[in-house]
């Protein structure tokens, strides 16, 4: 065999070792059973940007109280799709969603429908920290101020939402002090914890790993397996071995060629349980990506 062919195999080798050591990493007590509630439904949702087909067809269901991860390629549609969960590409001129998106089977972009409170029912964390250039306390309290929200307590309210983000034994000495001072994994951190302040019903994730360290990536993941029993949430993620340790179910999307058209469109290609999607795939496509021979 050509030593070109050779160093291919022994590279995809390694790579699937990882996947399948990521899913022997996963919590024992990750939900392998009967489905939960659906929050999401997605029906033959097409998403454009002025006449541009960005995403086309996708129909999946987002289940209560587990993690739901996208994987793929980069502009394949991935965080399109999770910003239209929350109408955060509302925000942006010329986007518009067709098909049908329902959240706790109401639809999300009926008339009446405020996207304001969807934002707040559904909270989001990007790929990089944005703390506010306000005291850690302020960032805390700044969103349950701005939606009037009256608590019994500020102070509990802030020091509740730092525990459940894992980050109040590292910063409840200094909750005056500029959040910027922060570590970028504990910045992260804040920023979830700011978006649990307002008691949303689940978490949008966009890359929340990709800028931090290994030690960082692993408290966030180990974070995300415990809000998961109280939020639905939804991640996308390039690392495939991040996909298999923290989430229930995982979508594989890719980018091809519209039909008609040289311009390549996001299209979902598969979406399974977890295990079941890394292990026995269906599709040919979906093989080649979490083998590393895709494209």
């Amino acid at each position: 065999m050509p030593e070109g062919r050779t160093r291919v195999s022994e590279d995809e080798q390694r790579h699937e070792t990882r996947i399948a050591d990521a899913l022997k990493a996963r919590p024992a007590g990750a939900p392998a059973g009967e489905a939960t509630e659906t929050v999401f439904r997605l029906d033959d949702v097409h998403v454009y940007y002025g006449s541009f087909l960005a995403l086309r067809g996708v129909t999946l269901d987002v289940h209560g109280n587990e993690i739901t991860a996208f994987i793929g390629p980069s502009g394949c549609g991935k965080s399109t799709l999770i910003r239209c969960l929350n109408r955060m590409n509302d925000l942006i001129p010329g986007a518009r969603v067709e098909g049908k998106i329902e959240y706790h089977s109401q639809d999300l972009y009926g008339d009446g429908v405020d996207p304001v409170e969807v934002r707040r029912r559904i909270g989001m964390v990007f790929q990089k920290p944005n703390p506010f250039p306000k005291s850690i306390y302020e960032n805390i309290a700044f969103g349950p101020r701005v939606i009037g929200m009256r608590p019994d307590s500020m102070d509990d309210l802030v020091e509740r939402s730092l525990r459940g983000a894992a980050v109040w034994d590292e910063v409840k000495d200094k909750l005056k002090q500029n959040a910027l001072a922060l570590s970028g994994g504990q910045q992260q951190r804040l920023c979830i914890a700011r978006a649990i302040a307002v008691s949303p019903d689940g978490i949008l994730m966009d890359e929340p790993c990709s800028a931090l360290d290994p030690v960082s990536t692993a408290r966030i993941e180990d974070l995300m397996e415990e809000l998961k029993r109280d939020y639905t949430i939804v991640i996308v993620t390039h690392n495939m071995q991040q996909a298999a340790r923290v989430s229930d179910r995982t979508a594989f999307f890719t980018a091809e060629a519209a039909e008609g058209s040289g311009d390549r469109t996001g299209l979902l290609v598969e979406y399974d349980r977890t295990d079941s999607l890394f292990t026995h795939p269906a599709d040919k496509r979906t093989e080649d990506y979490i083998t590393g021979r895709f494209g």
